[in-house]
């Protein structure tokens, strides 16, 4: 199976309050978003991670969160991707880190990008946008949700706090596709 998520930002004790999350401590998001993640991917499984995995967090710290982490792991670059520097970072953590990546799954182009983008590659030909950044789809925010909408039914914010911090499948993506129809 194929998984997506994005803004995790591990580490970063400010996003507790920032985003409403409903952790305690740094400590126990961090074991919660690992849980998560952990319950719907496997070792077998291939996991995009569009961005914003860590923040405040040193090469070190980034190291053993991901091996907690199941799946193979892709990276397209946040804005918060400084540990990626750190000479104590194990580069070999990721399949591979890019800034926007194109997947074709079952004839459909699927474009990643960290940032939600009004038009990409064949948006009008039925590709899909996959992002993160934002945190919220207009809902604490409603002139956020007013510029999400503009970006139509084939594009999808796949960051933890929009979908109860766990991943997303790609069914879970084809399937929204198909009931926007």
């Amino acid at each position: 199976m194929i998984y997506f998520t994005a803004d995790t930002h591990f580490c970063h004790g400010n996003i507790i309050g920032s985003c409403y999350r409903p952790y305690k401590n740094v400590q126990e998001m961090n074991r919660d978003i690992v849980n998560r993640w952990n319950s719907y991917v496997t070792d077998h499984d291939e996991i995009y991670i569009l961005g914003d995995f860590l923040y405040k967090g040193t090469g070190r710290e980034a190291n053993k969160i991901l091996g907690q982490l199941k799946g193979r792991k892709y990276l397209i670059r946040g804005n918060h991707e400084k540990y990626l520097n750190d000479s104590e970072f194990r580069q070999g953590a990721f399949e591979w880190v890019k800034d926007y990546h194109v997947l074709t799954y079952e004839g459909i182009e699927i474009i990643f990008f960290h940032y939600p983008i009004l038009q990409w590659h064949k948006s009008h030909r039925g590709s899909i946008h996959l992002y993160g950044h934002v945190h919220n789809n207009g809902e604490r925010y409603p002139e956020f949700g007013e510029k999400l909408r503009l970006l139509g039914p084939r594009a999808f914010n796949v960051g933890v706090d929009v979908n109860d911090f766990y991943p997303v499948s790609v069914k879970t993506i084809m399937d929204r596709v198909k009931t926007e129809k």
